[in-house]
């Protein structure tokens, strides 16, 4: 990824980047891993207040977004390639508050040379709140995103998908404890059906910060709504809408759909720029009449093969080494166990995945 960047003055910006993304030893890499070299961003930033305590900016554009924790709007590290959109953005900040208001066009990304362009088959907007230095809490986000797609897929069938999200996030640190919780509501239609879906997570650590290596303790878990019966008048699976391909690390085995799963976890500082850390992950289906699905909402088996809700168990370690601003480098190591409902439905064998990561930036 190559980039120039133009600033005239404090009222103007422009921003250029290309993007080559290649995948050896796939016989048939998807365009999420490989993508030749193609226009990732091209946008233009026109500053209408920026001033020391308050800015505001139109951005219009091909641009990246992501909001939050990512996990409905990401850049997408994990898999090859990153995503972008066709966008008109606002965006308005204070010392202690943020708002992004958008409407775009997703860009699906196409195997060629300069040949991907946004989709009218996927349109994406809403709005998104950060209030920073709330009483008790910290941070609130609250936001509001819109999804139309079509065509859209699920275990339950395939039909024009209209989406609305609206959530809340509550996060912070205090003292040695870390806290990151999430609550979303999605409504509208799928076809002619009624769209009830949701998710609650909670993400909270404790660090030991005056031990010897700075152990930290964390607990992990997501309870993601799926479908309650087929053929019905209601859709409750959830869609995570663009998240971060990695999900659950970087085997990327299933996505945040029809999912129950719980996560402790341990890390140890080693050195400085030097963590380690185990994780072991829990996941079975919300709801026996609904599949599972991968990151991008890819129907990977349907529920009707098997009854059973245990999908599996995750054992993961990685260990992380950040050199300093430009160089860093990441090994991961993936055992993954499969449950009755992956060996009811599919070949059900467990696997074993090794990732290295280096990364630079200039």
């Amino acid at each position: 990824m190559l980039h120039t960047d133009f600033h005239a003055g404090k009222w103007f910006r422009a921003f250029l980047q290309v993007q080559a993304s290649q995948a050896d030893g796939k016989s048939a890499p998807s365009p999420v891993d490989q993508n030749a070299l193609d226009l990732h961003q091209a946008f233009a930033d026109f500053m209408l207040l920026n001033g020391t305590y308050e800015k505001l900016l139109i951005r219009a554009g091909r641009q990246e977004m992501s909001f939050g924790s990512q996990r409905l709007v990401a850049v997408r590290d994990g898999p090859n390639n990153r995503q972008s959109f066709d966008a008109a953005k606002i965006i308005y900040e204070q010392k202690q508050f943020r708002a992004d208001v958008f409407y775009s066009h997703y860009v699906p990304a196409r195997k060629g040379i300069f040949d991907d362009k946004s989709v009218a088959s996927k349109k994406f907007w809403g709005s998104y709140l950060v209030f920073k230095k709330v009483p008790l809490v910290q941070h609130i986000d609250v936001y509001y995103l819109g999804y139309e797609r079509d065509p859209g897929a699920f275990d339950e069938g395939t039909a024009n998908e209209k989406r609305h999200s609206a959530g809340t996030r509550i996060w912070g640190a205090i003292c040695d404890w870390r806290y990151d919780t999430e609550m979303v509501y999605q409504f509208g239609k799928f076809g002619e059906k009624n769209i009830d879906a949701w998710t609650a997570s909670v993400n909270t650590a404790y660090r030991f910060s005056k031990i010897k290596l700075h152990p930290e303790i964390g607990i992990k878990g997501e309870f993601i709504s799926g479908d309650r019966n087929y053929g019905d008048n209601k859709l409750q699976t959830f869609n995570p809408l663009f998240p971060r391909g990695a999900y659950f690390g970087l085997a990327a085995l299933i996505g945040p759909s029809n999912l129950i799963d719980l996560h402790p976890s341990v890390s140890l500082e080693l050195a400085k720029n030097l963590d380690w850390t185990i994780d072991y992950d829990m996941f079975w289906r919300y709801s026996r009449n609904d599949g599972l699905y991968a990151a991008n909402v890819y129907l990977i088996y349907s529920g009707k093969i098997s009854g059973s809700k245990n999908i599996g168990q995750q054992l993961s370690t990685d260990l992380v080494w950040s050199l300093n601003d430009f160089i860093y480098l990441r090994g991961e190591m993936t055992w993954f166990k499969a449950g009755t409902y992956l060996k009811d439905s599919g070949p059900g064998k467990d696997i074993f995945f090794i990732g290295t990561t280096v990364q630079l930036k200039f």
